[in-house]
């Protein structure tokens, strides 16, 4: 009798979004970081310094400038770091999102 090996799943990071608290594969997330040179957003995920994670929805952004991205980083947010982030958000998210449109009737 041949015996069946079991194949593992490979481990998958989840973080949690600092604006909506949602638990998403790290990859889909945006990382901002406190490290040496202060407040920055993290592109690569492999930044020095202590992270935190948001989605890329206006609204995840909006809630963790104002308490989340503070407490998650044990930092306080200068008024100058929290224009850049929101110019980071305001560049990279696209204008002309879709929005979200419940079940059409065909009547």
């Amino acid at each position: 009798m041949v015996k069946k090996t079991k194949r593992r799943s490979k481990h998958i990071p989840q973080r949690t979004c600092v604006g909506c608290r949602e638990v998403l594969p790290k990859r889909s997330l945006i990382r901002i970081v406190n490290g040496p040179e202060g407040i920055q957003v993290d592109l690569t995920g492999k930044a020095h310094g202590r992270g935190a994670y948001l989605h890329d929805d206006r609204s995840c952004w909006d809630r963790g400038i104002k308490g989340g991205l503070d407490h998650a980083l044990k930092t306080r947010l200068t008024d100058q770091e929290k224009v850049a982030l929101m110019s980071f958000i305001e560049s990279h998210l696209p204008d002309d999102r879709p929005a979200q449109e419940g079940p059409e009737d065909k009547s």
